[in-house]
């Protein structure tokens, strides 16, 4: 086919428009990015199935370790918190899970839906939410109020409690974690020291038996295989960002093949094999007692931060040191993966008094997992949450979480010790960095512990599985300029205000026809659409049946979205306007059709999500539902939900201007 030159040039133009906007949506995909990638893929295929060090309890230099490179964790033991808030706090946990309040999220990584092997829920202050893997929660208030206010009763009684229980848990980890003080965490570990009770010999020689390797960290050939598998044929991928191991996204065999696509983005993958196993740590009973019980720390003098066997494997791992130390990329979140704001603001850092905003509660029974991933950089064992930074918080806010271990689903202990149970630990690790050994601490059922500072941002953290089931209350200070509902309302007020109504005919105007202006009234509606009421009725809905709360809100959301789609109607007929001067005309134009053509994708990706195959394996009370929609011939919208035809009549007009 032949164009004349002025439609040939029109293309080009228009081409160029779009690569542009895509480089300004990926600004990570450039040529160094590229050449990183093939680096790091060849030092992946360097190491093969050498493992990373990392010290345990039992270990010499450990609390040297923890002292100089992971100083912003903090310990707090369940022994130290009163025991009327232990026994609210668990009780809420439980009752929240008896009411099914906690689901598994269906979210997005690299397009593609999938399930989360942790259950969760959200709480948090009133009109809160927390945007994760294209995600977003809708927070259960805290009901933190004695009195219920008129009309505002949206849950029963026992719920009520369960987040009012939460709540008095978050308001202590306020006040503790700004009461600290440097040091703090030397003074909670010898507190666990001075109370420990005989036989930690016979729990900490266990670290490296065979028992324990095959109990918790699998066989290991067998797992160094696998690994050796995966690594292969997924190195390519292990530059994605670690936001994409957001908690809650495990190892499981259902999900593994999702796991193994992104785990490489967040390990360096450079390891050095030192620890063919790793320590069966106990959940011991003693806080029942009012004891505070130890893990068996072993005396260092402070000077050694090598584990047993470090040397021999030393080298392998110093002659990749120099090379990954120039690679060195920062895990830096990008705006885009927000709350959906569609105006960049710099970000906040955390300063004064510490007020966490939300608590995002995990439920998990290994028990009920068809097969964890082994943790592939350290052999640390079984993993139920991947490597990963906490997202989308205040810049160097804290994070504080209480965990909670139960034998059964109604929180009471099985038969048998406790101590014949492997404890839940978590696992640390510096970003980027194969030369500083990883941490693994195990957490007995009521411990807490903070990373505070720059801890989260630093560094990364995994969730390495127990024998038993396992609640956690993770407390965070979400970054919400873009994630609230008075923030959302007050988006919808600036673009209806630019729309006018007459009181006596009812119809419509818009107020000014400024590009600046209408872009900015577009903007809002999709940002209405695709990060409020789309995100809402995909999953945000599964909880209006324990709590109402968002059910108002989001209906008069509707209604201003709905105005909006006048406003676009009316955008639309000013466009097609001959009388309109053309250069103004045009600009307008070029608004309008980038705003409709991205809508239109949206809708499409939203409908497909919703009518996926993981969606119709859901209930009927957790499914998706594809809302807002509505047929070709319905009279109340003023446009309709396919824009193919509308984006091709502004299309047309462009290529005759």
């Amino acid at each position: 086919l032949t164009f004349p030159i002025k439609y040939k040039y029109l293309l080009l133009e228009w081409l160029h428009h779009i690569w542009f906007q895509w480089k300004v949506q990926n600004p990570s995909f450039t040529k160094a990015a590229g050449d990183q990638v093939h680096k790091r893929r060849r030092l992946l295929q360097e190491l093969g199935d050498q493992k990373i060090p990392f010290l345990a309890p039992s270990d010499r230099g450990f609390q040297q370790l923890w002292d100089t490179s992971y100083s912003g964790l903090v310990l707090r033991k369940s022994c130290s918190l009163p025991a009327e808030l232990h026994s609210r706090v668990q009780a809420a946990l439980l009752t929240l899970r008896r009411k099914g309040c906690l689901l598994k999220d269906l979210v997005r990584v690299r397009d593609r839906d999938v399930f989360t092997a942790v259950s969760r829920a959200l709480l948090g202050e009133p009109g809160h939410t927390y945007r994760y893997l294209d995600t977003r929660l809708f927070a259960i208030p805290w009901h933190s109020e004695d009195i219920d206010v008129k009309g505002q009763n949206c849950c029963d009684p026992d719920l009520r409690a369960a987040c009012k229980a939460l709540w008095e848990l978050n308001t202590f980890f306020c006040t503790d974690v700004s009461q600290l003080k440097e040091g703090d965490r030397l003074t909670q570990w010898a507190k666990g020291e001075a109370e420990a009770k005989q036989g930690e010999e016979g729990d900490t020689e266990s670290k490296h038996s065979e028992d324990s390797k095959n109990s918790e960290g699998g066989d290991s050939e067998s797992r160094q295989s696998e690994e050796g598998d995966t690594e292969s044929k997924h190195s390519e991928e292990w530059d994605i960002e670690s936001k994409h191991s957001e908690e809650g996204c495990s190892g499981s065999k259902q999900e593994g093949e999702w796991e193994t696509e992104f785990k490489h983005s967040t390990e360096e993958g450079e390891s050095s094999q030192v620890k063919p196993g790793e320590t069966s740590f106990s959940a011991a009973s003693e806080h029942a007692e009012g004891k505070c019980p130890d893990w068996g720390v072993k005396a260092s003098g402070g000077t050694e931060t090598e584990p047993v066997g470090l040397k021999a494997q030393e080298k392998p791992v110093a002659e990749l040191k120099h090379s990954l130390s120039d690679y060195h990329i920062q895990d830096r979140e990008e705006h885009g993966s927000g709350q959906g704001c569609s105006q960049p603001s710099p970000p906040q850092v955390c300063s004064g008094p510490v007020k966490f905003n939300v608590t995002l509660l995990n439920y998990m029974d290994p028990a009920a997992m068809s097969q964890l991933k082994e943790e592939p950089y350290y052999g640390m064992g079984k993993m139920a949450v991947g490597w990963h930074h906490d997202e989308n918080l205040i810049t160097h806010s804290p994070v504080a979480v209480y965990s909670y271990s139960c034998h059964d689903d109604k929180g009471e202990s099985s038969e048998g010790s406790s101590s014949d149970k492997a404890c839940w630990r978590i696992g640390l690790k510096v970003a980027w960095d194969i030369h500083t050994p990883g941490l693994m601490l195990p957490l007995e059922s009521g411990d807490c512990y903070y990373m505070r500072d720059d801890l989260n941002s630093t560094h990364q953290h995994c969730v390495l599985a127990g024998d038993t089931a396992r609640f956690s209350s993770t407390h965070r200070v979400a970054e919400c300029s873009s994630g609230t509902l008075t923030y959302i309302q007050s988006r919808c007020q600036e673009a209806l205000s630019n729309l006018h109504t007459d009181p006596d005919t009812g119809s419509h105007r818009l107020v000014a026809l400024l590009p600046a202006t209408l872009q900015d009234c577009e903007e809002i509606h999709n940002e209405v659409e695709f990060e409020w009421l789309r995100q809402y009725w995909f999953q945000g809905q599964r909880y209006a049946r324990f709590c109402s709360w968002w059910t108002r809100p989001m209906e008069q959301l509707e209604k201003d979205w709905k105005l909006m789609e006048t406003m676009t109607m009316l955008f639309l007929a000013a466009v097609e306007e001959e009388d309109q001067a053309e250069e103004g005309r045009r600009e307008m134009a070029e608004i309008l059709l980038s705003a409709l053509t991205d809508r239109h994708q949206q809708r499409q990706t939203w409908r497909d999500r919703c009518h996926s195959s993981l969606a119709q394996t859901l209930p009927p009370e957790e499914a998706p539902v594809d809302r807002p929609f509505w047929g070709v011939d319905d009279p109340s919208m003023p446009l309709p939900f396919d824009l193919a035809d509308i984006i091709n009549r502004v299309e047309s007009l462009l290529w005759r201007m």
